[in-house]
């Protein structure tokens, strides 16, 4: 097991009113935290909130919950937002364009960042928030999945605490002692579960004719598209297996994962005497991001308790190499050259679309992932700086664009 990173910092017990700032606010994880963010008004306030595209959804959440910024993704979606506030007398601010993202993630008057924007595309403001110092609750696995070892180190450089909201890796985090420097002499390996998704124990020739609508319809967990798409392919775990080796600074090997279709138990570590120490709980997202808010102390989340006597069995089972090829893409990636893994990320991105827009079939998704991660020239691997990740990211999207061409005219 690889050396410890720097444990994040306790923190008192606020004297004032926490200011949160949540990128990606109307998405799932977003309207998660706004809900547990209104059931403590004299704990946080909201600061800033951002969307991509959804203009009605930030309006209304501005309306209610009156942030100082709001930051929308180009100037004709803001200019919308803006009349829309403005004319039911809001005094919201909006701002537009990536720069905005930035600054508001950067904001000395924030104390605390919901990175929740899907996708690489949330890098740059994770990045600034890391740098400036913030609370950073990590809702966006991509910024690691992408950023590595550049990412953490601009965590630690910026004396950010990092927090993962991801429920496994919150979980994980959990069971793990607060000393890090303790952690290499008492773990073995972590084991992430994997619910399976929604074609768990199905053939793999069966998958070639599933639609959309059948791939997000994820069996236990209320999630966006893209991450109900991931989740059907594992893809997410495979995601989930690099994020964890940057977030826990542990050899890849000591990552492992395993199907558990309840997603009552969320992840475990095993130590070196073989105890398991596990956490569990509701599949509800509300859970890991009030941890997430109120560490190192715990808050009402408003889930629903455990109800063990309503449990009708928990089972674990092997990954079928079979059903799921993606899920082996996270270990092949991080044994490969560095920025291999943001290869994979920016593929799997244009696949998953290209297959919510109907173009490739299911399946094809981990072809083209596959496909691009092989044919990206080898002198794009490396990448020692944001600028160089982005630009990484740029042509690996075009590699897979030729691969989602390749495979619909297949």
């Amino acid at each position: 097991m690889a050396a410890a990173a720097q444990t994040p910092a306790k923190h008192a017990a606020p004297s004032r009113r926490q200011r949160v700032a949540i990128l990606g606010s109307t998405g799932s994880i977003g309207v998660n935290t706004l809900e547990v963010i209104a059931r403590h008004p004299e704990r946080f306030e909201v600061f800033g909130l951002s969307s991509h595209q959804r203009v009605d959804e930030l309006v209304a959440q501005c309306l209610r919950f009156a942030p100082r910024i709001a930051v929308l993704p180009d100037r004709e979606r803001a200019r919308q937002a803006r009349r829309a506030l403005a004319e039911r007398g809001s005094r919201t601010e909006v701002l537009d364009g990536d720069k905005a993202l930035c600054q508001l993630a950067s904001a000395p008057e924030v104390d605390a960042v919901m990175a929740a924007i899907v996708g690489a595309a949330g890098l740059p403001a994770c990045m600034a928030a890391a740098a400036a110092g913030k609370r950073l609750l990590l809702a966006n696995k991509e910024a690691l999945v992408v950023g590595g070892e550049l990412f953490m180190r601009t965590v630690a450089e910026g004396g950010a605490t990092l927090l993962p909201i991801d429920s496994e890796h919150s979980a994980i985090f959990q069971c793990l002692p607060e000393d890090r420097a303790a952690w290499g002499g008492r773990i073995d390996h972590i084991v992430l579960t994997a619910s399976g998704g929604p074609f768990r124990g199905r053939a793999p020739e069966a998958l070639r004719g599933v639609t959309p609508a059948e791939a997000v319809a994820h069996p236990n967990w209320t999630m966006g598209r893209k991450i109900s798409v991931d989740s059907a392919t594992m893809m997410n775990k495979a995601l989930e297996v690099i994020e964890a080796r940057w977030l826990f600074d542990l050899a890849p090997a000591d990552v492992r994962v395993v199907i558990h279709p309840q997603s009552i138990v969320h992840s475990m570590v095993v130590c070196r005497d073989a105890s398991v120490l596990a956490q569990l709980g509701t599949p509800d997202m509300r859970v890991p991001i009030a941890y997430g808010l109120s560490f190192p102390e715990r808050i009402a989340s408003g889930a629903p308790a455990l109800d063990f006597m309503n449990l009708r069995g928990l089972t674990f089972e092997a990954v079928d190499e079979r059903l799921f090829p993606g899920l082996g893409l996270a270990w092949a990636a991080l044994a490969a050259a560095p920025g291999t893994t943001a290869v994979l990320n920016a593929a799997n991105e244009v696949a998953v679309q290209a297959f919510l827009d109907g173009t490739i079939r299911f399946p094809d998704i981990h072809s083209v992932n596959a496909r691009t991660v092989e044919r990206l020239p080898p002198r794009l691997a490396a990448a020692h700086g944001l600028e160089d990740l982005l630009e990484l990211d740029r042509r690996a999207r075009a590699e897979a664009a030729q691969a989602v061409r390749a495979a619909a005219a297949a």
